[in-house]
């Protein structure tokens, strides 16, 4: 089982960061971006297949690619920028967390305008006048 994997990473990590705290405080992160990349590589299969599945069904039922595609990358954006949210945490930058927050946040949006744009060109289309 993946998860099993998932938790053996981060517990040695948690290990290995809790003595290396003591003896070399500037070094735990290190281990913390080095875990996170571990189970991002343990996990990059099962993501490759789901968004394999996801672009099956758009093709079946004829959604346009463009959309599929910025989806994909908005929730992309999301993932990563939550892992730099939580490395920067875990060095104690919470200010930087919150600007790499906002900052993902805004650039998600703009790529999201055309999707918004047609859901409203949609639903301006049922409306009756």
């Amino acid at each position: 089982m993946e998860v099993i994997k998932i938790i053996g990473v981060a517990f040695i990590a948690l290990i290995i960061v809790i003595i290396i705290k003591q003896h070399r405080p500037e070094f735990a992160i290190y281990v913390s971006i080095i875990a996170g990349a571990i189970i991002l590589f343990l996990v990059l299969d099962k993501l490759t297949g789901i968004i394999n599945l996801i672009q099956n069904l758009a093709n079946k039922s004829n959604i346009n690619s463009q959309y599929l595609g910025l989806l994909l990358k908005i929730t992309g954006i999301a993932f990563l920028s939550e892992f730099a949210v939580s490395i920067c945490q875990d060095a104690g930058e919470g200010a930087i967390a919150t600007k790499v927050e906002i900052g993902s946040k805004i650039i998600i949006i703009a790529i999201s305008i055309p999707i918004i744009s047609r859901l409203l060109e949609v639903i301006i289309n049922i409306l009756p006048n």
